[in-house]
């Protein structure tokens, strides 16, 4: 429901609060279009409460966190999550809207298992008795969060990795399949982040991206994005680039009515690290060398998770790069290096 009288003038530069089950006063079709648009135009997502909840279209929401949380409407108090946030606390943020609106959760659809998507999910689960939906690979790492930081580091994860940014609380996740979607919502294939990460678009033309896309900002500053399959990732991003939509929700970078030049960004930055890793191996290194060479390139500094984090993201690179030809790998005193080609 639109905020009305002093408030609503006062508040001029917020997009749209949900305060009642039932969406009295909540303008639909393209009237509600209309004015979200003008609301949003030119504005920062910096000017967005933390766990605010936006209406975007009749049916389809999300809320502000550092992972968006999508929320969509369906059949009377019924609702749905589009992933449920990095921990027990956005959990009880979620329940806290549900609460104030008269919403029952159905279920959670998790895009990927990556621990800020699914950290909300054993509380809510445990709170409303909701189902929760996770595909292919991800449905395992999802039951068994111990999954990702030993992914990540190739072994039995040290407690310095055993924490919520990495390792969420386990949740009963079944596999996603098209049966259980509610009607009007589609899962979309989003490869390349992680393992089977899927994006979801609502019959009212939102589109929820997941992880595919990283903000401007964050890319100028990190440099080095977390990705699983180099491959998978730019095909993806050149199918997201051309995708259309009302609106996308990227979960870290702005809602947005055309993401084409941030997939593009997406991709240049892509290259400009398989570059970067190509130049650098102009003798055989190790990969230990590789990593400590780019994170004196880029400015970054090491510790435990941006060493799991990174580093797995540049050992994709390099197979990514050894099966296209440009590496090539060689075992020397019982150590293998990589070198340009």
């Amino acid at each position: 429901m639109p905020r009305s009288g002093k408030a609503a003038r006062e508040r001029s530069d917020r997009i749209y609060e949900i305060q009642l089950s039932a969406g009295i006063g909540v303008p639909s079709g393209q009237a509600c279009l209309r004015q979200i648009r003008c609301r949003c135009a030119g504005r920062k997502e910096n000017t967005v409460s933390m766990y605010e909840l936006i209406q975007l279209s009749q049916r389809s929401c999300y809320i502000q966190s550092p992972a968006k949380i999508g929320l969509v409407r369906l059949e009377g108090p019924e609702v749905c999550l589009i992933d449920s946030g990095s921990d027990k606390d956005a959990g009880r943020r979620v329940r806290q809207h549900l609460d104030a609106n008269g919403w029952r959760l159905t279920a959670i659809y998790n895009t990927h298992s990556n621990a800020d998507h699914i950290g909300g999910n054993k509380y809510l689960q445990g709170q409303t008795g909701c189902r929760i939906y996770a595909p292919g690979i991800e449905c395992a790492f999802t039951r068994h969060p111990v999954l990702e930081p030993s992914f990540l580091y190739g072994g039995y994860p040290c407690k310095e990795m055993r924490h919520k940014f990495l390792m969420a609380q386990e949740s009963d996740a079944l596999e996603l399949t098209a049966e259980c979607l509610p009607e009007g919502l589609e899962s979309i294939p989003l490869p390349g982040h992680f393992f089977d990460m899927v994006g979801f678009r609502t019959e009212d033309g939102v589109v929820y991206l997941a992880d595919c896309l990283s903000s401007r900002e964050t890319l100028d500053k990190y440099q080095i994005g977390f990705l699983y399959d180099v491959a998978a990732y730019l095909e993806t991003l050149e199918r997201v680039k051309a995708m259309e939509a009302k609106w996308f929700v990227p979960a870290h970078a702005e809602v947005s009515e055309d993401v084409s030049a941030l997939a593009q960004y997406n991709i240049d930055k892509v290259l400009e690290i398989a570059e970067k890793i190509t130049g650098i191996c102009q003798g055989p290194l190790c990969f230990e060398a590789i990593l400590q060479r780019l994170f004196s390139a880029y400015g970054l500094t090491m510790n435990f998770q941006q060493y799991v984090l990174v580093g797995s993201t540049i050992r994709s690179y390099l197979a990514w790069l050894k099966d296209g030809g440009r590496l090539e790998a060689l075992f020397e005193d019982n150590m293998l290096l990589w070198r340009r080609k």
